[in-house]
């Protein structure tokens, strides 16, 4: 979504999709204006010159050895609800290892413009019973790209960051990464946190170009956040401020915010605050993101 014109997009995606999907799309994804929180904005993270959707569509919801909620929909209805959101403007696509999605979002975006989707993934790098991590990011990164059949990743992230030292404790996979952003195998680099210690570290690191950090208006454990809303509201202002693109996680409280007025706080504390570039939601339905979309219209 890097530097083309309106014109230019149309007709390159027109190939992929077929001239009425495209004019849907491209009416309703569209750069953002001041004031707009809209998920089908066109915002840029960060310092990274990458541009996205304001709304991620998360593939990993209850995720965990190599499966998610959303895999165990099945390959029809997977592609389904995303390219239902694709439709709507959200081409932002949020994945891992974790979740088992890779090749679920390659069949999903098959005959798609590449240049007109933003995939971004995590690696995880922990000893688990599902896998045993290399230790570094060239062997896990490869293994992704032919998963997605695709020649790059646009963003690539340490998952699960748990304390204050996985700067040091993971700098093989940071230097490997780095290595491969180098190449332009990798467009950006950073971490998903979920534990306060690492965001604080994560928010000054000069490494770290992309924070997934879990923020709602609730704030604590019981609403999936690593401290009390004021603790993690300053962080995150130090981290934009450094610079850092920051994507906004549990923003309904992994499934704990389902009121409506409940939803509605949230969104409206994190994008009013400007304490996100876009957020990330593991809808399930075209109910969801639908919900989901016209809830971010009008914060």
């Amino acid at each position: 979504m890097i530097n083309i014109s309106r014109r230019q997009f149309i007709t390159t995606t027109v190939a992929g999709l077929g001239s009425a999907a495209v004019l849907k799309y491209s009416l309703r994804a569209q750069e953002v204006k001041p004031g707009s929180f809209k998920g089908n904005d066109i915002v840029e993270l960060g310092k990274t010159g990458i541009k996205v959707s304001r709304l991620a569509h998360g593939t990993g919801y209850n995720g965990s050895r190599r499966s998610s909620a959303h895999t165990r929909l099945g390959q029809q209805a997977f592609s389904a609800l995303l390219r239902h959101s694709f439709d709507q403007g959200v081409f932002f696509i949020d994945m891992a290892d974790l979740y088992g999605s890779h090749p679920f979002v390659r069949e999903t975006f098959k005959g798609v413009d590449r240049s007109k989707l933003v995939f971004l993934s995590k690696i995880w790098p922990h000893k688990a019973d599902w896998t045993t991590p290399s230790g570094g990011a060239k062997e896990e990164v490869e293994r992704f790209l032919k998963e997605l059949n695709t020649d790059y990743l646009d963003i690539c992230l340490i998952h699960c960051v748990m304390n204050d030292k996985w700067a040091e404790q993971f700098k093989r996979i940071r230097d490997e990464l780095s290595e491969l952003k180098e190449k332009k195998v990798v467009r950006a680099v950073g971490v998903s946190c979920h534990d306060f210690g690492a965001l604080k570290v994560a928010a000054t690191l000069p490494w770290t170009e992309v924070i997934f950090a879990r923020i709602n208006y609730k704030g604590g454990r019981d609403y999936s956040m690593d401290a009390s809303v004021d603790e993690v509201t300053d962080v995150l202002k130090t981290a934009r401020k450094n610079g850092k693109a920051v994507v906004g996680m549990k923003i309904f409280g992994a499934g704990k915010l389902v009121k409506p007025e409940e939803k509605d706080e949230s969104l409206k504390y994190v994008f009013r605050n400007n304490l996100v570039d876009a957020i990330t939601v593991g809808m399930l339905s075209k109910t969801e993101v639908d919900d989901t979309l016209e809830r971010m219209s009008r914060i």
